[in-house]
């Protein structure tokens, strides 16, 4: 298992701000899972509009936090196999379900397992919690392309 902070994390996804939505990597196990955070602060652009008098992190921004660290881990896994350059696209989603809202000041706690991976798909199975409690859980699917 190992970590990584957010200078690896960059070095891994294309994403950038305002939209990189994983902070820290706090476990990994190649080929497995990965555990990472996203910190919810009130300062992220989306507070503005989402919504002014009740800030709330928007359910598709939850689920894209998911599948950058999803990524993370298919990219970090892979590593060793590739030659070329790569991006994972996130190419579906399944049973997404929003259990509870998540706000400013909010540790977002990514987890997301490989279910399995054919002909060049991954699928995951993947859940975000707040304080131990599920607040989003979906299956994810992505896929690599060269670039």
């Amino acid at each position: 298992m190992t970590t990584m902070d957010i200078h690896e994390i960059l070095k891994y996804l294309p994403h950038r701000y305002p939209l990189i939505l994983v902070d820290r990597v706090v476990s990994f196990e190649s080929g497995k899972r990965i555990h990472a955070y996203k910190n919810v602060s009130i300062n992220e652009p989306y507070f503005v509009g989402h919504f002014p008098h009740y800030p709330v992190m928007p359910g598709v921004l939850i689920v894209e936090a998911l599948a950058q660290a999803a990524a993370l881990l298919t990219a970090r896994s892979q590593e060793a196999e590739k030659n070329t350059e790569q991006v994972y696209y996130f190419v579906g989603i399944d049973a997404v379900r929003f259990k509870k809202p998540v706000i400013a000041g909010d540790q977002l706690s990514l987890k997301v397992e490989i279910a399995r991976q054919i002909k060049g798909i991954w699928k995951y199975t993947a859940c975000a919690e707040v304080d131990g409690q599920i607040v989003t859980e979906a299956q994810l699917m992505c896929t690599a392309r060269e670039i």
